[in-house]
């Protein structure tokens, strides 16, 4: 595969990630926080203040007993190597291939970077065709184009609706047209996970609020009361193409399905015992960002047309908002492990590299070429830009021989989160004997850890460390496989051994 001229240089990321750290973060993102400022320094100056302190002691023991007293059923294969020379530290079973769940978003990542470029911003657009805004009314169409945009809120969307309120717009006299073409539709991530699991939405070119929708049931007095809406900060648009009823049983407790055009769940009476809330997935995107942007319009005295979802020719732009700098989004979806930014970053990539991918594996396809050509990664197999099918496989050498290539850009080290050390007692420690900036993979009985190491008194390593036991995967059934019995456990275990290994690797290199 030809390589291509990259839209991506170290200044470019390093000041995007220092502009995000300043701004103002964005309003009411449901599971998004504040992204933290950056870290004062490079890897590389700690890993120089690193080289002036005491090497730890070597570890006693060997591998096998670590990994014999670690007691996680299944399989474990892992990889260390120094940072600087490649030189193996300690492997395991390096070329053993398993679902590598989110640490695929770091291969994901510099993909992403290299074709749309660190100041890359996606761009939600209201547009007029066929007339012009006269006495209140635009006497032609009204379009709601999506670029494609994973991070859009409803902030976002009220933003286009005050600006075209400024304009004077009070009515439209022609179409309400919704265009969602500018990435593939896709109906759900992964088609095998739990109908109600937020993290696991539709895709399309118009994205709202993660595409999840606000369940919310309040119950006083004997009586249940449910509704659906869109709500932020300072809006709380209803939702009129999604429905919800309850329905007397146990299980399931969700079900969904399309008909005429709207979505309809149901959720078991049973599992509503108190007030509570929860975000449900989105399975028609382009529809539900269309009828929020209806109704916020309608609550400032604008009255559109029920849209119509279509694809449409360029129009005069009327308003656009625009997402951060594509360095801060994949900095967030680093840290939040937001799967459907992972798959909108790696589907507007694979287009810009010309590829015409019509759903996830063919995209993950081409991601997987152009990983082994410019990091020689080989053998990567993912099916998607998350991780969150346990379809992909990929071996620790070929994550770690992709992080030793990253390295030497010096952008991905940056850009991913410091993973915390703990005490026996699970306490962060504040002073921790190694510095990990890395990125977690979990599925139920999967477990991965894939990044960079500074050693105290030591030298800098990168290491990718996979265990999943997919028999007990399979065994999962569907009426507890969000929460199956026994995983809470196991992950514990995997990760307390992903601590030990990387503290005997900084003793063995030190």
């Amino acid at each position: 595969m030809t390589n291509h001229r990259s839209a991506v240089t170290r200044r470019s990321v390093l000041a995007g990630l220092l502009a995000s750290a300043a701004a103002p973060a964005m309003a009411n993102a449901p599971s998004r926080s504040l992204v933290p400022p950056a870290r004062p320094g490079s890897l590389a100056d700690q890993a120089a203040l690193a080289q002036t302190e005491a090497p730890r002691p070597r570890p006693t023991g060997s591998l096998a007993d670590l990994l014999d007293r670690a007691g996680i059923s299944g399989e474990t294969a892992l990889i260390a190597l120094d940072a600087e020379t490649g030189a193996v530290i300690e492997e395991h079973r390096a070329d053993l291939r398993l679902p590598p769940a989110s640490t695929a978003k770091a291969l994901t990542t510099m993909y992403a970077l290299h074709a749309l470029g660190a100041e890359h911003r996606f761009v939600t657009r209201v547009e007029s065709r066929g007339g012009t805004i006269r006495n209140g009314t635009l006497t032609g169409d009204l379009i709601l184009r999506g670029g494609g945009d994973p991070t859009l809120q409803t902030e976002g969307l009220a933003r286009l609706a005050d600006e075209l309120i400024e304009r004077g717009l009070r009515r439209v006299e022609g179409r309400f047209v919704v265009d969602d073409s500018a990435l593939p539709a896709i109906a759900a991530i992964d088609p095998d996970q739990p109908v109600s699991a937020g993290y696991n939405p539709a895709l399309s070119g118009l994205n709202l609020n993660f595409n999840r929708v606000y369940f919310g049931w309040d119950v006083a007095g004997g009586q249940t009361h449910l509704s659906m809406d869109a709500r932020s900060d300072r809006e709380v648009p209803p939702v009129s193409v999604i429905d919800i009823r309850a329905a007397q049983r146990d299980l399931p407790v969700y079900t969904h399905d399309i008909r005429g055009g709207q979505e309809h769940w149901t959720v078991a009476a049973s599992a509503l015992g108190r007030t509570g809330s929860r975000w449900l997935p989105v399975r028609q995107p382009g529809v539900y960002s269309g009828d929020v942007f209806r109704a916020l319009l309608a609550a400032r005295g604008c009255h559109l047309p029920e849209a119509r979802r279509a694809t449409a020719p360029q129009g005069a732009v009327l308003a656009e908002v625009r997402s951060d700098p594509l360095s801060s989004v994949l900095r967030e979806m680093l840290r939040f492990s937001t799967n459907i930014t992972a798959e909108c970053v790696g589907l507007a990539a694979s287009l810009r590299q010309g590829g015409r991918p019509r759903g996830l594996h063919v995209s993950a396809e081409q991601m997987n070429a152009w990983l082994a050509d410019r990091y020689g990664a080989s053998g990567l197999a993912l099916v998607d830009h998350s991780g969150l099918e346990d379809g992909s496989r990929l071996s620790p050498r070929a994550m770690a021989t992709y992080l030793m290539a990253a390295r030497r850009e010096g952008i991905l080290p940056n850009l991913l989160r410091e993973h915390p050390m703990r005490s026996e007692d699970g306490q962060v420690l504040r002073n921790p004997p190694v510095e990990v900036h890395a990125k977690t993979g979990t599925l139920n009985f999967v477990s991965a850890l894939a990044g960079y190491a500074q050693p105290r008194g030591g030298r800098p390593m990168v290491f990718s460390i996979i265990s999943a036991d997919m028999g007990a995967r399979r065994r999962i059934r569907d009426d507890d496989s969000e929460r199956p019995a026994g995983t809470r456990a196991w992950t514990g275990r995997a990760r307390g051994l992903q601590q030990d290994l990387i503290e005997r690797w900084a003793g063995l290199h030190g």
